[in-house]
């Protein structure tokens, strides 16, 4: 399966999430973009758009970061391939330990909040979520995204 690079519409959008999230991040935390993350137990590679990691972890040995050392994943829902945020990536960030994931969806405007990973009937879910809508502000672990400025996806496939 060839993976597509995102498109420059979706990097706009990690773009200004980024500089809205450094900004608020000590020194003891660091935000990564497009890094992989594994989980060797489950046998789960990922690949967030943008992780909150400790920096401890960020100079740790080993390629990729380990998801439980993560504080905030976020994900761009893609045009080509939204379930694999909502579906696969919803599925495997709780199993991973991922404490916090955030969906930003700018084909219609939308994000939602997941977080306090908890196993039920055998698989781990995410036992809170919080939908938004572009314009409001999102608070995740006392960081607070001003999705106001975020762009939507324009019909025909630009911004």
């Amino acid at each position: 399966m060839t993976r597509l690079s995102p498109k420059k519409q979706h990097q706009l959008v990690a773009h200004r999430l980024r500089l809205q999230l450094e900004s608020q991040l000590g020194a003891d935390l660091v935000l990564m973009a497009q890094t992989d993350m594994e989980d060797a137990a489950l046998g789960v590679l990922r690949v967030p758009d943008l992780v909150v990691i400790d920096e401890e972890e960020a100079v740790a040995e080993g390629d990729a970061i380990d998801p439980r050392r993560a504080h905030l994943v976020i994900e761009i829902v893609s045009r080509s391939n939204p379930a694999n945020d909502y579906e696969g990536k919803l599925r495997d960030y709780p199993a991973m330990g991922v404490p916090h994931y955030l969906i930003i969806d700018p084909r219609d405007g939308s994000a939602v909040h997941y977080w306090a990973p908890t196993r039920r009937t055998g698989e781990v879910t995410y036992d809170n979520r919080q939908h938004y809508l572009f314009g409001d502000t999102v608070t995740v672990a006392g960081w607070k995204i001003d999705t106001a400025g975020l762009p939507r996806y324009a019909a025909g496939g630009g911004l």
